[in-house]
């Protein structure tokens, strides 16, 4: 088909596109009126009406993406820790064990300060243990895996902590094991 054969078949003027067809939204009108700067100023409407909220979307995406990834970049050692920590609650039993022999015994002293070198290590990378211990309980950061009855404890406090929780940064890392005062016994 040659070119001026498609440009013939090609109706040239909008009567000839059927109303429901057109992309002008019926600018035309039914008695052959054309008001084609109306039906430009709509699409330039329309298509700066697109490109604003595609500008929006974008801008969107791109905060959100930083926002994504200086939150990976801030949580990235978090596996990590969560193991390290696991390794910190044994090596505090073994320094408990220790601490039978003897204050003053050398192994106690070398344990004693592996230990801090290595809390201090986690807490310059963001780890911060949780106290709970005479703190109010809070299901955030303890996790009560007993209630118990206590004359001198008030009912809702932490009695005791049986392993000690952590938090990364502003997160959670791993909540508190807690026994909570049940107030008074009852007779």
């Amino acid at each position: 088909m040659s070119k001026q054969e498609t440009q013939t078949q090609r109706p040239d003027d909008a009567q000839a596109i059927p109303m429901e067809m057109r992309d002008d939204g019926g600018a035309a009108t039914q008695d052959g009126g054309d008001d084609p700067i109306a039906s430009l100023q709509s699409d330039l409407d329309r298509f700066r009406d697109l490109a604003l909220r595609s500008q929006a979307d974008f801008d969107n995406y791109k905060k959100r993406a930083a926002r994504e990834k200086d939150e990976a970049i801030k949580y990235a050692n978090s596996s990590l820790l969560e193991r390290l920590v696991a390794i910190i609650d044994n090596f505090e039993l073994g320094l408990s064990a220790a601490r039978g022999e003897g204050e003053s015994s050398p192994i106690y002293a070398g344990m004693s300060m592996v230990l801090k070198q290595l809390t201090d290590f986690l807490a310059d990378n963001g780890l911060q243990p949780i106290d709970a211990e005479g703190q109010k309980f809070d299901p955030n950061l303890h996790e009560a895996i007993a209630h118990e009855a206590s004359k001198t404890v008030p009912e809702g406090i932490v009695i005791r902590q049986t392993r000690r929780g952590y938090k990364l940064k502003d997160r959670l890392l791993r909540p508190s094991s807690v026994v909570v005062s049940s107030g008074a016994p009852t007779a």
